[in-house]
């Protein structure tokens, strides 16, 4: 799959944890938690147009089956070592992922996006809680790319974007990202946003390349409204 090249950021090729296909997270909150959409009625939106062609939109389901399932099958062996759904990737996997997406955004537990180049699937990111341990306050912002979108500065727009739709959210004070310590280029994109190391902390490697300890940067939001 050929890309339109937009002006490189760096060669680093960033992913962080999103849940995805098997990790559908439909039951990782307390069920008398309410979804954020209880929070407030200023929800993310559900369409992101930013600059040099690229947009984020929510999922529509089966319509995105054929191209995002090819997708992910173009980009498996970059995946692979550090997305624990990727070793677990099918056809059926895909096609219940995107049939969660609308219920999971109408009911506020997550926030799926594809990310296009030109029109074109890329990738994925989201909003979510990492699991009943993230604090009420706090998002996590997870992504990823297909290899031949890597290095254009592609994630850390969509997360500076998914950064300002999770400020958008009034009891929302802090965003994290989170990625395993050893996978070293995906420290750029919080870098360069503003986060800060916030804490390591343990977890069970369910990829080939993890290590066990994660590493975990935040952002509060005071710091977001001092940059913008």
């Amino acid at each position: 799959m050929e890309f339109p090249q937009p002006q490189p950021e760096s060669p680093s090729q960033p992913e962080s944890r999103l849940p995805h296909e098997s990790r559908l997270d439909t039951e990782s909150r307390p069920k008398s938690e309410p979804g954020l959409q209880h929070e407030s009625q200023a929800l993310p939106q559900a369409r992101i147009e930013l600059d040099g062609g690229l947009t984020l939109r929510a999922f529509e389901g089966e319509a995105d089956l054929p191209e995002f399932f090819r997708v992910i099958e173009e980009s498996l062996e970059h995946l692979r070592p550090w997305m624990p759904w990727a070793s677990e990737h099918s056809l059926a996997q895909t096609t219940a992922f995107l049939a969660g997406r609308a219920q999971l955004w109408a009911d506020g537990e997550q926030y799926s996006y594809a990310i296009l180049l030109d029109g074109a699937i890329v990738g994925s990111c989201g909003l979510h809680r990492h699991d009943e341990n993230t604090p009420a306050d706090t998002l996590e912002i997870g992504y990823w790319l297909h290899p031949g979108a890597t290095g254009l500065g592609i994630a850390t727009r969509a997360a500076r974007a998914l950064t300002s739709q999770a400020f958008r959210l009034p009891t929302i004070h802090a965003i994290e990202i989170v990625h395993d310590s050893a996978n070293h280029p995906s420290a750029a994109v919080p870098t360069r946003l503003g986060f800060t190391p916030h804490l390591h902390r343990p977890h069970t490697p369910t990829a080939p390349a993890e290590t066990g300890n994660d590493q975990v940067w935040r952002l509060t939001r005071a710091t977001w409204a001092s940059t913008q």
